[in-house]
């Protein structure tokens, strides 16, 4: 197995207490400037999951001290740090967020409302830039060509594929998500849409991130992030999807 899950000595919920319900899975990659403000932002009685996918910076340690959960991914990849982090988690619902700051995990309260509610099965942030930055152009129209082929593929009508996203720990597992890559989350999404899920999204705010962008910072990450979604697309329904 490549992940391995390591907790901090915290104390247990006191007797009779709400169980914990929400796990947030933070695909994280020399992101130790990072940490402190995203862990900070996690709502109360949820819990952080980081997922270090090989840091050279000190992440993890930076993760354990500030109380969070870490799970070491050592096969690299987007995907394969995402999917260590569900695999891992316990909760009924399972939250995932970019661990660069870009996006405040609290933002995804109402999302775990709303499937609670069974109002939404999968629930997706769709990012609205704030501040100069925030989103490259390159980065902006990789997605929306995605979008647009996901809506020939799908016919849904969404306006980004934003990675800070809600649904069932148990339903994402039986998906059977096989992208390891930057495919993972459109996968996720493909996946829901012909299983007939409700898939809802609506607006979050989008910062500029804290560090260098691993996948979408430059013209060459973007492109090989395309080339994993375009892949990700050609799958016709029903089919396993192949692990790059």
């Amino acid at each position: 197995m490549s992940a391995v899950t390591t907790s901090p000595s915290s104390p247990e919920p006191p007797p009779g207490g709400p169980a914990l319900s929400v796990d947030v899975v933070l695909p994280c990659l020399d992101e130790a400037a990072a940490l402190p403000w995203v862990l900070r932002r996690i709502p109360p009685g949820w819990r952080a999951l980081v997922v270090d996918n090989g840091s050279t910076d000190g992440s993890d340690r930076v993760a354990r001290e500030l109380g969070a959960t870490v799970v070491r991914e050592t096969r690299r990849g987007f995907g394969a740090a995402c999917h260590a982090g569900l695999t891992a988690a316990t909760a009924e619902f399972v939250c995932f967020c970019d661990c660069d700051a870009s996006l405040d995990p609290a933002d995804a309260v109402p999302f775990v409302d709303e499937i609670r509610s069974g109002a939404a099965d999968l629930v997706l942030g769709r990012r609205r830039p704030r501040g100069r930055g925030a989103w490259p152009p390159h980065a902006r129209a990789g997605n929306t060509a995605l979008v647009l082929l996901l809506r020939r593929r799908t016919g849904l009508r969404l306006r980004d594929l934003g990675p800070l996203r809600a649904a069932r720990r148990a339903d994402l597992l039986a998906l059977g998500i096989a992208d390891r890559r930057s495919g993972y989350p459109l996968e996720m999404v493909v996946r829901a849409a012909d299983a007939g899920w409700r898939i809802a999204e609506h607006d979050v705010p989008y910062a500029p991130r804290t560090g260098a962008s691993k996948v979408t910072g430059t013209w060459r990450g973007t492109w090989h992030a395309v080339r994993d979604m375009s892949r990700v697309l050609q799958e016709r329904p029903g089919r396993e999807g192949v692990t790059p």
